[in-house]
């Protein structure tokens, strides 16, 4: 018998280490050769890390919420015949916002300090995917399959169990061996809970690992460097509201549905070109303040797994339809776990936009290094004084925040108040400078 060792792999150029969120196997377990180990995240891309061989876990190198660097030893396990050591391939398993495509190529062979390490091919499906992923992306209806990794799925199956009735406790919901097991132990005898009142007393501890760990580290990064001054305006968008009704009455079928966030994305951009201060980022660092010609507008979007940020990239240069376009792509690549790393970052200044629940007004964290964030409020029909009578208008609020070290107050009510000159008479988005 001999021992292989399994190290952490390279999950992405440039990136010296990652965080473990999962694993898919304990110390004694036997594991067969594709057999996903564990799930490891980097930035916002969760992958997998399958096994090279078969044999027995012996030791894991890291527990869940552990930031492991590349090559460190990750798993060892008891293989029959000699052992070795190996750098593994992560699966293209992407669980949460985006991962880089896997690494692909011919079966290498190198001697790394008297080991050799293939390097080794990942079969990929018409999408980029694992083969043993294609059946779960390839169909238009996958949005509504639960998240699970394909060992997870060959069990179910095999014990003939609906993936979709079984609650996942893994990140973005997805389905662990330990779920089945709580599944195979307890679901098909679950009784409904009795009715009336009762006490509960059950506390749920959760070790807050990925993305949300990245989420909350991001906000204290933001709130913790950065002075907020928040501007609250309210803005008559009844004449926009029209406009685009006629718009959206008029497009096209290749159109996407004009919300109000292309038309507050073109007035950025104009309002922009004359306070250029609101369009940077700042190194506090370095002390340095980089203004920015393009204007790389982030929407932050809500997602399974949490809150990403994908980036319209060179709204000064897309007209509102392709803004539109734009934004419905985005949304839906970071909801479905297929957006670009490149789509991901380099944005130059954020909108918010809860829709419906975006309450009377907020104090929108920016997203850092920028200084300027606009938050949208909902649409609500008030009664606004003419001079003469009280008339319903629909009226929105626009709460915006800014680094109060790099935007004076002046400067923040002003953009502010040219944006609102700019959507409640809605022409002048159109009309070029």
């Amino acid at each position: 018998m001999g021992e292989f060792i399994i190290k952490m792999p390279d999950v992405g150029e440039g990136v010296a280490e990652a965080e473990l969120v999962e694993w898919h196997c304990k110390v004694g377990d036997p594991v067969r050769e594709d057999m996903i180990l564990a799930a490891v995240m980097t930035d916002k891309a969760t992958v997998e890390i399958p096994s090279p061989v078969s044999g027995t876990v012996l030791w894991l190198g890291a527990e869940i919420g552990d930031t492991v660097a590349v090559r460190a030893p990750l798993v060892r396990i008891e293989v029959a015949g000699e052992g070795g050591e190996i750098d593994a391939v992560a699966a293209a398993e992407t669980v949460t916002a985006t991962s880089s495509s896997p690494q692909r190529g011919e079966t290498a062979r190198r001697a790394d300090e008297g080991v050799f390490s293939p390097a080794l091919s990942q079969p990929s499906g018409p999408a980029g995917l694992p083969a043993g992923e294609k059946a779960n992306r390839a169909a238009p209806d996958t949005l509504a399959k639960p998240l699970a990794s394909p060992a997870v799925r060959l069990r179910a199956q095999d014990a003939g169990i609906d993936l979709r009735q079984v609650s996942g406790s893994g990140p973005a919901g997805r389905i662990t061996h330990d779920d089945l097991d709580q599944f195979l132990a307890h679901g098909a005898q679950a009784k409904l809970a009795p009715t009336g009142l009762a006490r509960k007393t059950a506390v749920e501890e959760i070790k807050v690992t990925g993305l949300r760990r990245r989420i909350s580290e991001k906000m204290v990064l933001a709130t913790s460097r950065i002075p907020h001054i928040t501007y609250v305006e309210e803005i008559d968008v009844t004449d926009l509201e029209d406009l685009r009704a006629t718009m959206n009455a008029g497009r096209k079928p290749d159109q996407a549905k004009l919300t109000i966030l292309p038309f507050l994305m073109r007035a950025m951009v104009k309002t922009i070109d004359e306070q250029p201060v609101v369009n940077a980022t700042f190194d506090d660092d370095a002390g340095t303040i980089s203004r920015h010609a393009a204007v790389h507008i982030g929407i932050a979007t809500q997602t399974p797994a949490g809150l990403t940020v994908p980036v319209v990239r060179h709204a000064e240069a897309r007209g509102i339809w392709d803004c539109a376009a734009e934004v419905v792509r985005l949304a839906e690549a970071a909801r479905t776990g297929s957006a670009l790393r490149e789509e991901l970052s380099g944005s130059t200044i954020t909108i918010t936009s809860l829709g419906a629940m975006g309450g009377i007004a907020t104090t929108p964290i920016i997203n850092h290094p920028e200084v300027a964030i606009v938050g949208v409020n909902k649409i609500m029909i008030r009664p606004v004084w003419d001079g003469s009578q009280f008339i319903p208008r629909k009226m929105m609020n626009l709460s915006s925040s800014f680094d109060h070290r790099v935007v004076d107050g002046w400067d923040a009510a002003t953009f502010v108040q040219r944006i609102k000159a700019l959507l409640e008479t809605p022409a002048l988005i159109f009309i070029e400078s």
